[in-house]
């Protein structure tokens, strides 16, 4: 029906029935209503058509957004670009967590300056039988230190730890106290270790803040900033022939340009953590992930929100 035949209808009903003006009125608004709604549906039609068609959105994170997460994708974080000093993200940065083997970072700084590397160590029955993540080694194998410390760096071995542990401090409670002392030193005040390779404790404990610092002190260590890096290692005993194949537990390695370690960890307390550093275009970012479910994809984005977040205007 057309516009011209609703009003002819309506003035023909109006003068038969003698309508009031109004109800005239009524009629051709009705009868507009009824027009225009055939003319909006097949449009209504082609948007719904166009929305049901799968769309694929690149997701781009410009510089100064914050990170595209409504929760914070780990318990403890911080995100630093080392050039500037300045903090990226965090979230309970300061909050005493459980560090896992990031433990081993302290481990590591406390062989370095009191033992060396050329020393020779054998295993002991004890750390022979440290559990979780191990290489499986056997009292009684006798091992530089040095390959001792590759395997509690890149495989994160916890019997190769305790003896490296055992033969610098005398015992691991010596050695214990070796890491409180320099955590005091450092001014880490809300970092105490009650163990030399990171299993939980309640007195057991760091912050993302404190292991951050904690690291870039590492890394001004040139042997320790090597072995961090590295994907792949052998070792072998001196007083035999087995070689010990060593595998970075650190996926980034060799995934994200410019990654150059630095540790991971994991407990059942502690949950995935993650250490990383990576250098880009001029930017030096370190990331500390402390008990996150996804580490990986949550170090993935929060490093490439960080290269954007570094080169923006401040």
């Amino acid at each position: 029906m057309s516009g011209s035949d609703d009003f002819r209808m309506i003035r023909d009903c109006g003068r038969s029935h003698r309508l009031p003006f109004l109800a005239r009125a009524a009629g051709v608004f009705i009868g507009l209503l009824l027009i225009s709604a055939e003319t909006v549906t097949p449009s209504i039609a082609l948007a719904k058509s166009i929305a049901a068609q799968p769309v694929h959105v690149r997701t781009v994170i410009a510089p100064h957004q914050f990170p595209p997460w409504r929760v914070a994708p780990a318990h403890g974080i911080l995100l630093k670009e080392l050039n500037s000093g300045r903090v990226l993200y965090e979230h309970d940065a300061g909050k005493r967590m459980s560090p896992a083997s990031l433990t081993k970072i302290m481990s590591s700084l406390v062989i370095l300056e009191r033992g060396q590397l050329d020393d020779l160590v054998t295993i002991s029955p004890n750390a022979a039988r440290a559990h979780k993540t191990h290489l499986r080694v056997k009292a009684g194998q006798v091992f530089r230190l040095e390959d001792l410390l590759k395997a509690m760096l890149i495989m994160s071995a916890n019997d190769a730890c305790l003896a490296a542990v055992e033969h610098v401090g005398g015992d691991e409670a010596q050695f214990v106290t070796l890491m409180n002392a320099k955590a005091a030193a450092l001014g880490l005040a809300d970092t105490h270790f009650s163990n030399g390779c990171g299993f939980d404790n309640t007195d057991h404990y760091s912050t993302a803040e404190d292991l951050a610092a904690l690291s870039v002190i590492a890394l001004d260590q040139p042997i320790f900033r090597q072995l961090v890096r590295e994907e792949r290692a052998i070792i072998t005993p001196v007083n035999g022939h087995r070689a010990y194949v060593l595998h970075n537990t650190n996926r980034l390695l060799g995934r994200i340009p410019g990654v150059e370690g630095i540790k991971t960890g994991f407990t059942s307390k502690a949950g995935r953590c993650l250490i990383a550093k990576v250098s880009q275009n001029g930017s030096d970012l370190l990331l500390v992930i402390l008990n996150s479910k996804r580490r990986w994809n949550t170090a993935t984005n929060l490093i490439t929100y960080g290269l954007q977040a570094a080169e923006a205007p401040h």
